[in-house]
C-alpha cells in the first residue's frame, strides 16, 4: 500500500470511532456504548507509537469532547492516561496474544471508568449509573475483531 494510503487509515479510523460514538442507541442499550475511539487510540498506540503517542491521544480527546458536548478536556485526559499506561507497556502488550490483550484492553478501560468518575465527583457532575460498568468488558470483547481488522488495513491484507 502506498505511503499516501495509507496515510489516510489513522485519521480515518478516529473520524469512524467519533461518529460510531454519536449514534443514537435505545436508552437500554447506552450504558454498553463500547468507547470506540479509545479501541481506536489503544490500537494506533500499540503499533505506531511514532505517529500516535500522546498528543495523538490528547487531540483525539478533545475532538471527542467537542462532537460529544461534555465536560472539555474530560475526555482528552482519559485518553491521554490510558495512552502513557499503553505507551509504558507497550513493548510486553505487542507480543501478548489476542486473548491476553483483550483483557489488559479490558482493565485499561474499566480503570477509565475510573478516571472518569474520579472527574465526575472532583466536578461535581452526576455520577454514570453503575450499568455503564459494563461497557468496558463488551470493548474488551470487541478487541480482538478491531484489532484484525486494523491489522489487515494497515497491513494491506485480505481479511479472511
Amino acid at each position: 500500500m502506498s505511503r499516501w494510503r495509507q496515510g489516510w487509515i489513522m485519521p480515518l479510523s478516529v473520524f469512524i470511532a467519533l461518529l460510531l460514538g454519536l449514534l443514537p442507541l435505545p436508552d437500554v442499550l447506552t450504558p454498553f456504548r463500547p468507547y470506540w475511539l479509545a479501541l481506536v487510540v489503544a490500537y494506533w498506540v500499540i503499533e505506531k507509537p511514532d505517529s500516535a503517542g500522546l498528543g495523538f491521544a490528547f487531540v483525539c480527546g478533545l475532538l471527542a469532547d467537542l462532537s460529544v458536548g461534555g465536560v472539555l478536556g474530560e475526555q482528552a485526559l482519559r485518553l491521554t492516561v490510558m495512552a502513557f499506561i499503553l505507551d509504558r507497556f507497550r513493548a510486553r502488550l505487542r507480543f501478548f496474544p489476542l486473548s491476553q490483550q483483550s483483557l489488559a484492553i479490558g482493565v485499561l478501560l474499566f480503570n477509565d471508568r475510573i478516571v472518569s468518575a474520579a472527574i465526575h465527583l472532583a466536578l461535581g457532575e452526576p455520577q454514570l449509573p453503575a450499568a455503564f460498568w459494563w461497557a468496558p468488558l463488551l470493548s474488551a470483547l470487541l478487541w480482538a475483531p478491531i484489532y484484525l481488522l486494523f491489522d489487515a488495513i494497515r497491513l494491506g491484507r485480505r481479511a479472511r
